[in-house]
């Protein structure tokens, strides 16, 4: 997906944001609260899932975006701090403005190190399965699709979760060149497990060759 297209999918996700989704709801920032604060008794388990695994798709992203960021000529550190609350709003930018970067020069500074460790990989592979094993487990679809045709949270969460597992795969590639990686098998996993797949994807990538 070339530069305009991103930059045509981040001004119609404003757009359809403020202007076509569902009103938003007067108890908006009451459920946001309770979400934050993880007082979830009597909300969808759908939803909960839902909000917390939209924080741990900018953790993933991080993952590959804060390397990404050391061969372009913006850095991408503040995107991905944007994307902690704005998700794929923060991250279109980023991702319409980079240029290709699959070889890796010099050494790996320690916090590039903590955010490519593989622990850390396994910390976002557990949250994902477990947010995914509840939510899945406990939840009410015919809830969740009512409050999608209804809350404007809910829908433009739902739709910025799944924007998020369309995207990843466009910096997928460029990460595994750099680290030497057979793209094919890697990338065909992870395209066919969204989330799942991208966490267990850094779980086992090897290290930045340094």
């Amino acid at each position: 997906m070339n530069a305009a297209w991103l930059w045509m999918v981040w001004l119609g996700l404003l757009g359809y944001a403020f202007t076509l989704a569902p009103p938003e709801q007067p108890d908006t920032l009451d459920l946001i609260q309770r979400l934050v604060r993880f007082q979830v008794a009597g909300i969808n388990p759908l939803i909960v899932a839902l909000f917390n695994l939209m924080g741990v798709w900018p953790g993933i992203y991080a993952a590959i975006l804060l390397t990404d960021g050391r061969g372009q000529k913006i850095p991408a550190w503040p995107f991905v701090a944007g994307s902690f609350a704005l998700g794929a709003f923060a991250l279109l930018p980023y991702l319409a403005l980079r240029r290709p970067y699959r070889e890796w020069h010099g050494s790996v500074p320690w916090l590039l190190r903590l955010w490519n460790s593989r622990f850390l990989g396994a910390i976002w592979l557990v949250l994902t399965v477990g947010f995914l094993g509840y939510g899945l487990s406990q939840g009410s679809w015919p809830e969740w699709w009512q409050a999608f045709q209804t809350s404007r949270f809910i829908h433009v969460m739902s739709l910025d979760f799944l924007l998020l597992s369309l995207l990843f795969p466009l910096v997928l590639w460029d990460d595994m060149a750099r680290r030497r990686l057979n793209p094919h098998p890697w990338f065909a996993l992870v395209s066919a497990l969204p989330l799942v797949g991208s966490a267990l994807y850094l779980t086992l990538r090897p290290k930045l060759p340094d």
